[in-house]
């Protein structure tokens, strides 16, 4: 997700994209500690769309 798809979003859309990547992140850090994940940039990926979400709604406040 990118910040264009983003600035799309409503506020509302955001904050329950927000909760669902957050939800998402503690689910594979749980599956990579148990056994490592084939692809582990997804770790990565999923930490920078969390924090594209808490940008766009800063700058919105």
């Amino acid at each position: 997700m990118n910040m264009s798809e983003i600035k799309e979003l409503s506020t509302q859309e955001i904050a329950e994209r927000l909760v669902d990547q957050k939800e998402f992140l503690a689910k594979l850090k749980l599956n990579h500690t148990i056994s490592p994940l084939d692809n582990p940039q997804k770790l990565s990926e999923a930490r920078k769309v969390i924090a594209r979400l808490n940008t766009e709604l800063r700058q919105r406040k």
